[in-house]
């Protein structure tokens, strides 16, 4: 009885499976928040904790290409006067500027959803902070693999 023997070099499914699976295992280097990040968030949070909870980040944890990123934030608010979101702030850890956007919203909104479109320079943590009407503070943290950076200094 013959045996198939397999070829020493691996095939193109192999290839292609190697690569997606080593994109999917990579995170990002754990490096501190710069100053700018921290003193952002500082300032939108007026130096009050922010809790986890609440607020969900829709945005890949493995992103092609930084130069368009598109990012959805969704917080669990009844949007009443007595409860509702005042404010959607997006933030990145290692971009050149580090406030991304930050949403006005109101009882009015009737839902406490947005979405747009950024760019990240590298590899990072990106942070959804929600300010509500009672004061609370809520986040959500996703970290980002970039393959393709953008907002390089010069670029």
């Amino acid at each position: 009885m013959k045996l198939a023997q397999r070829s020493p070099r691996p095939g193109r499914r192999q290839l292609l499976l190697a690569g997606a699976a080593g994109l999917l295992l990579q995170r990002p280097a754990r490096a501190e928040p710069t100053a700018a990040s921290l003193a952002a968030i500082e300032r939108f949070t007026a130096g009050r904790p922010a809790r986890d909870g609440r607020v969900v980040l829709g945005l890949d944890a493995v992103v092609e290409n930084g130069n368009t990123v598109p990012i959805t934030v969704t917080v669990d608010s009844p949007m009443s006067p007595a409860d509702h979101v005042q404010r959607i702030a997006v933030f990145t850890e290692r971009n050149p500027l580090p406030e991304v956007v930050v949403f006005h919203l109101g009882p009015a909104s009737g839902l406490a959803q947005v979405a747009t479109r950024m760019r990240m320079a590298q590899s990072q943590t990106v942070t959804a902070i929600a300010a509500m009407s009672d004061g609370s503070f809520w986040r959500h943290r996703v970290d980002v693999v970039v393959a393709l950076a953008a907002c390089l200094e010069g670029g």
